[in-house]
């Protein structure tokens, strides 16, 4: 039966916090369905961190404009004093400053002291081509190319999240025309059991026969509807928990055609072309990565820079030394700055990079161009199932029409005594068959819409509004 279908629509995608099963029952929006799922979905959270990261590669590419590259290095330990017996022609000692013209100085290792010593270096660039600011721009492509990248994912997600949602309105129908169903078929089970009763002569005992089968077949049919809606069930359950003990259930009640005029398949064509975050994200890509050879080729360049230090070293029980020229390992501080011009002469590893990111951008135009293969067919075929979906919802709708005044004539004639159970029977399933085949069909009809505007950059906001 129809009614079967659409129940393969359902699956799990999205990962969200567990917790605790609901009681209220309260009624939600689309859209508010679609901003808290997507409030709790790890999944989003996941993707949602490739933005954060090349976010981070701008800031990391802004730091090495101002004082890039910064080192400070440390040492500590213990070091004996030294001892030196020489004296001077007068007879006094020899001065500690003048330690070093002893040749026979020599460790006190009865006298000890912490050693330390430290040494910070800094280099600021001041001219390097442009190569920084194209580094940075680089940087900045990629991160509106990551941005793009999520909007494409969120964009996937909602329309998984239509299907959901909507799933389960049809769920409700379906169950609401089953009951209705139900009622016809009580009546003419009733009818039935008085002819048998009565033992009616007019009473086709194989009609009866086929009667049961259907009843059989019709109590199989709406426990899967019971079952399955009961899945759906626990599925929303499961993806809006919010700790609150709340059961949400859609605020539509009836699921109906939406309402739009298609335009031409051109129209659709050039809004995706336009549109599709997909394809902006490889553009902000290729223009990322033509950017960054740019910055490759100037880093190549000789650049000039600025540089300083800063050293010292303390040890107590060792003497510092005034004279310039010698310098106590010890015990000194010192500093410097200057200029200076860096050249890689690197040059095969050079060119192999730049070669190796001229391969990258060529990789990217060409997935561009198969990625604007891929959204004009999808186009294409998304525009031709909507097509083809909205003849099925009205001509099915006009053979429901028929069916309903086959089945109110059959009734008629049933009741005055002129009719056939059998004939009551056809009709009956005919109308039942047809109810559930409109309702499947307005489904799969705005699950079409929804994928042509998905399809197309159109938002989905658009058909909730229709």
């Amino acid at each position: 039966m129809t009614a079967r279908s659409f129940f393969k629509i359902l699956f799990i995608m999205i990962l969200i916090p567990s917790g605790s099963y609901a009681q209220d029952t309260l009624q939600i929006t689309y859209p508010d369905f679609v901003q808290r799922v997507m409030q709790n979905s790890g999944k989003l959270d996941f993707d949602r961190q490739d933005v954060a990261l090349a976010e981070n590669r701008i800031d990391q590419a802004q730091s090495s404009r101002w004082i890039p590259s910064v080192r400070l290095q440390t040492q500590h330990g213990l070091v004996p004093a030294v001892r030196s017996d020489s004296v001077l022609p007068w007879g006094d000692p020899l001065p500690k400053d003048e330690y070093y013209l002893d040749p026979n100085l020599r460790n006190d290792w009865n006298n000890w002291a912490i050693y330390n010593r430290g040494e910070l270096s800094a280099v600021q660039p001041l001219y390097t081509w442009g190569a920084i600011n194209k580094a940075v721009d680089a940087a900045r492509k990629g991160a509106e190319s990551a941005r793009y990248q999520f909007e494409a994912q969120k964009v996937d997600m909602e329309i998984r999240l239509f299907e959901l949602y909507f799933s389960y309105v049809l769920a409700l129908e379906i169950e609401r025309l089953l009951g209705e169903a139900d009622d016809t078929i009580g009546k003419v089970e009733r009818q039935i059991n008085d002819m048998e009763e009565e033992g009616d002569p007019d009473l086709d005992i194989s009609e009866v026969y086929k009667f049961r089968i259907f009843q059989s077949e019709f109590e199989i049919q709406r426990e899967e509807v019971y079952r399955n809606l009961e899945f759906i069930q626990e599925t929303w359950n499961y993806f809006l928990r919010d700790g609150n003990n709340s059961v949400y259930e859609p605020q539509v009640r009836f699921l109906d055609p939406v309402s739009k005029e298609f335009q031409d398949i051109s129209f659709y064509q050039q809004a995706a072309f336009n549109n599709r975050p997909e394809l902006k994200a490889l553009k902000a890509g290729e223009e990322a990565t033509d950017t960054y050879i740019e910055s490759l080729k100037r880093q190549n360049l000789p650049g000039l820079f600025v540089g300083g230090y800063i050293r010292y070293a303390n040890t107590p029980n060792r003497p510092f030394q005034d004279n310039p020229f010698i310098e106590n390992t010890t015990n000194f501080f010192n500093g410097g700055f200057g200029f200076t011009i860096r050249q890689n002469l690197n040059f095969f590893q050079m060119r192999s990079n730049l070669e190796r990111s001229r391969i990258e951008l060529r990789k990217v135009s060409y997935a561009r161009d198969a990625a604007r293969d891929g959204v004009l067919l999808e186009v294409n075929n998304n525009y031709r199932k909507a097509r083809v979906a909205d003849i099925r919802v009205k001509r099915t709708d006009d053979a429901l029409v028929t069916s309903k005044e086959w089945k109110r004539q059959e009734q008629q004639d049933y009741d005055f005594g002129i009719g056939e159970v059998k004939d009551l029977i056809d009709s009956m399933k005919k109308e039942l068959e047809l109810k559930l085949q409109l309702k499947q069909f307005i489904f799969e009809y705005n699950k079409s819409l929804a994928e042509l505007n998905k399809s197309a950059g159109i938002p989905l906001t658009t058909l909730i509004t229709n």
